[in-house]
């Protein structure tokens, strides 16, 4: 039993990758804030037309729950007017955002392990509220379970295919569309997946290149890359392969691999990124346009 709940565990406790090598994003985008993991600017990268991306405007992180108050004060400052949740429900307890001053909350939980089974989910549950739960213990196990490579390859493909998923990052993108004066912060957990879909989605309406777009998720892995090649030994020093080793890339850190082959995958089933974000999605050209207008310099 405990072996079969090792798919939710991981989605549940997500931190995130390595490997940087990643020179279009710039040292500066990386927020000065020091209770909050991954904050970034999107600002500063080339878009449609070949105007740039506005600084201070659109805002990716890590959960606020250790924010300092001085991190809070420079978010204010910005000033961030909206802050958009990604996270479900258990991720919440002992966890709740600190408040950016001045700014709403919105959540728009999205079920990063969609399509998993009921029951395993009420099993993870269980193991999820022990005391001594240790993450990387279980990840290090699960690196070798047929179960866990399997959802760590499909983790991305789930997100873009389920339509619960696509509902969610759908009212993401129209509220960014109707957002005043100020700045948006949107994260998860880690702010690596969900987070890093979310910036895709965006980057790609805002009419940034694939290769910006892939440069810009995989720079979260400078974040977790001593994690991720520490955990990394120890697999391959009990006999992980580079199918073992993708577990841990996968839920220590951000799968670029899997994020590129998952850009593959809209542009096989959807035709383009472009129909995808005016399909499941759900962008009009309006809102395309009103986006362009409010973020491109």
């Amino acid at each position: 039993m405990y072996m079969r709940t090792f798919p939710l565990i991981l989605m549940a406790s997500m931190m995130a990758l390595s490997y940087s090598r990643t020179p279009v994003v710039q040292d500066d985008q990386f927020l000065p804030v020091k209770g909050i993991i991954n904050a970034r600017d999107l600002g500063g990268y080339t878009g449609a037309g070949g105007r740039t991306v506005r600084t201070g405007k659109l805002i990716r992180a890590a959960s606020l729950a250790e924010a300092k108050d001085a991190d809070l004060a420079y978010f204010a400052g910005l000033p961030v007017r909206e802050v958009i949740d990604f996270r479900q429900d258990y991720e919440l307890k002992g966890k709740e955002d600190r408040m950016v001053p001045g700014a709403a909350y919105l959540r728009l939980p999205i079920n990063s392990s969609a399509g998993i089974n009921i029951e395993e989910e009420k099993e993870a549950e269980k193991i999820r509220n022990r005391k001594h739960f240790d993450v990387r213990k279980v990840i290090m196990i699960a690196a070798f379970n047929e179960r866990a490579q399997h959802l760590a390859e499909q983790l991305y493909p789930n997100m873009v295919l389920q339509p619960d998923c696509q509902k969610q990052f759908a009212a993401f993108l129209q509220r960014v569309v109707a957002a005043e004066d100020g700045a948006v912060l949107f994260h998860c957990t880690q702010g690596k997946d969900r987070t890093g879909l979310a910036s895709a989605y965006i980057l790609a309406a805002l009419g940034v290149d694939r290769e910006t777009i892939i440069a810009d998720f995989d720079a979260t892995n400078r974040v977790y890359e001593k994690d991720v090649q520490r955990l990394s030994r120890r697999v391959r020093f009990f006999g992980g392969k580079e199918k073992e080793v993708a577990v841990v890339r996968s839920f220590i850190g951000a799968n670029t691999a899997n994020f590129t082959k998952t850009l593959d995958l809209i542009d096989a089933t959807y035709g383009s990124m472009a129909n995808y974000l005016t399909g499941p999605l759900g962008l009009g050209q309006e809102d395309i346009a009103t986006l362009h207008n409010k973020y491109l310099q």
